[in-house]
């Protein structure tokens, strides 16, 4: 699942969905949380409810499968005796499958009624439900029983223990594993926790932070200074977040840009993001899909640089340092120039 680019989308704003699929995001994610008043959330969850029905994956605990899954089942030779548990699907490091990857077919079909997911097949879908200790989060999961989307968003998570509790939650909800992508620093004792989501790695899909929450729970004044850079402890908050990503082994998630209107400033935003190491960034508007998309994909000039460097160590196989350029380039510099290169092939 490439995810360049997450676009949050209110949960009770149904006439928005079909233009954020149509704005090129790698992901839309319909918000349960803070863009919704507590009246609205129960609109909200009707109307994200209605789109899983039509374009999610249908619920492996549901005895009666939707349009599609019952031929899916079949070419997989699965019949509804003898499904009695649902098996999340793996890739071969381990880590979970997104459950819509499960149900391409059920995606293609239902698609047919949505110009926007013609156009975007592979626009992944996300729900941000309430946090763990929320009277909502029970309500919010209740429309899984409508359909899987790919991932959930757990705002206000503290480590591993909070991915394992939602685990629980949905499993007996859906009968299935959801992927989890955890914003994991909204909370002061959360920053403690950054380090345990190694041990969650294969049911966590991707790690990002806040700069938002975290300063209102400490009563600071800002978390940026006079130039819209982050001040010394969001500084830090944001490298340790992007170190256990990384170290967790999954997409490592830059958060929000706020001023919707400074394009420029977001594509320096971006391509900050990229250069410190991050895979990827949260959106707030369909405006802003375009420029995080260009940012964080690899551009003609670093795809030539790096095959250049790939076949210069194809050509020295027993080298572990070679000259290029009239530079020294060692083994890092091999493994970052593949990833370019294996980037550059998913776009």
């Amino acid at each position: 699942m490439r995810l360049r680019s997450l676009l949050f989308v209110p949960g009770d704003r149904p006439e928005r969905f079909e233009k954020a699929v149509a704005s090129g995001a790698d992901a839309i994610i319909f918000d349960l949380e803070d863009s919704v008043v507590s009246a609205a959330k129960d609109k909200a969850r009707e109307c994200v409810g209605d789109f899983l029905a039509r374009f999610g994956t249908a619920p492996l605990a549901l005895s009666s499968p939707r349009r599609g899954e019952g031929a899916r089942r079949a070419n997989e030779g699965i019949s509804p005796q003898t499904q009695s548990k649902p098996v999340p699907s793996s890739d071969p490091a381990g880590h979970l499958l997104p459950a819509g990857e499960k149900g391409k077919q059920v995606a293609a079909a239902a698609a047919s009624d949505s110009p926007a997911l013609r156009q975007h097949p592979d626009c992944a879908v996300f729900v941000r439900v309430n946090p763990l200790e929320s009277d909502d989060l029970e309500k919010d999961l209740g429309v899984l029983a409508s359909g899987l989307p790919d991932g959930l968003v757990l705002p206000k998570a503290e480590g591993a223990a909070s991915v394992r509790a939602l685990s629980v939650r949905v499993s007996k909800m859906a009968g299935a594993a959801v992927p989890i992508l955890p914003i994991a620093t909204e909370a002061p004792a959360a920053i403690f926790q950054l380090g345990t989501y190694a041990q969650v790695g294969p049911e966590i899909c991707g790690l990002t932070w806040g700069a938002e929450d975290l300063p209102a729970a400490i009563g600071a004044l800002s978390a940026r200074e006079a130039d819209g850079g982050y001040t010394d402890p969001y500084r830090m908050v944001r490298s340790l977040a992007l170190f256990a990503a990384h170290a967790a082994g999954v997409a490592a998630i830059e958060t929000v840009y706020p001023d919707i209107r400074d394009l420029s400033g977001l594509e320096a935003y971006a391509r900050r993001g990229r250069r410190d190491g991050f895979t990827g960034m949260l959106a707030i508007h369909p405006a802003q899909v375009e420029v995080i998309n260009r940012a964080f994909t690899p551009n003609e000039e670093e795809i030539a640089r790096a095959e250049r460097i790939i076949a210069a160590f194809a050509a020295n196989p027993e080298a572990g340092a070679i000259q290029l350029d009239g530079r020294m380039l060692d083994r890092p510099h091999l493994k970052l120039a593949l990833a370019v290169t294996e980037a550059a092939r998913g776009f």
